[in-house]
């Protein structure tokens, strides 16, 4: 199914400060991302209730990033954040992934990290999470690498994602410079980083600038 390009959902994530919360907030993304894990970005979950208690999501989506949790560690940030969706990026089973929806009652997003068995792993979380984010990896991170995969294998993601009739965004590495060759995949979503940042800050220039060339190239295409 060929989405529009103006339909592709926005996931701003990495909110580590709360200059980071509030000029995302105020963006035009669809999602905010909070990293509940060992990261330059990680944030505490009492933090983030704290910006949440303050300023609220407005219409947003909440999403926690989690790696390689326990139910007790995601069950102490739901204690403080209002999640709307659980992200697991780490090596999480099908199993656990189970347990965690069943447990929460929320949406559970896997990260699949790119390599030649990504599809086959995609398949083996089928109708077990509600969507996926496909992302770069190095040794020593889960995600946040700023690098991207082989985007030429996308259409593929997105053609497994179509089967199982679930979201699929595209993470890794995107950036106001390469943004318009991404939505020529029309993917459901991206989900950006360091792509908007500016020495380790959420830059609102940069934001901007993803939004106004999403616009251009979707103009562009429909004419």
């Amino acid at each position: 199914m060929e989405r529009s390009l103006l339909d592709t959902k926005l996931k701003f994530c990495g909110n580590a400060s709360y200059e980071d919360y509030q000029a995302v907030l105020e963006s035009a993304a669809d999602y905010v991302g909070l990293i509940f894990a060992n990261s330059r970005r990680e944030v505490k979950p009492e933090t983030a209730g704290s910006w949440f208690n303050e300023l609220g999501k407005g219409c947003k989506k909440l999403v926690g990033v989690f790696v390689n949790p326990t139910l007790g560690e995601i069950e102490r940030v739901l204690k403080a954040v209002p999640l709307d969706v659980i992200q697991l990026h780490g090596s999480e089973s099908p199993e656990f992934a189970g347990k965690v929806k069943d447990r929460f009652s929320l949406q559970v997003w896997k990260a699949i990290h790119h390599s030649d068995r990504s599809i086959e792993q995609m398949k083996n979380y089928e109708s077990i999470v509600d969507g996926y984010v496909v992302d770069n990896r190095t040794k020593d991170k889960w995600g946040g690498t700023g690098k991207r995969f082989d985007w030429q294998q996308i259409p593929f993601y997105l053609e497994e994602a179509e089967v199982q009739q679930v979201p699929l965004f595209i993470a890794g590495g995107i950036k106001p410079e390469n943004i318009e060759r991404l939505m020529a995949f029309h993917p459901y979503g991206i989900d950006l980083s360091s792509g908007i940042e500016t020495n380790g800050r959420k830059d609102i220039y940069k934001m901007k600038r993803i939004i106004e060339r999403m616009k251009k190239n979707g103009d562009t295409s429909t004419g």
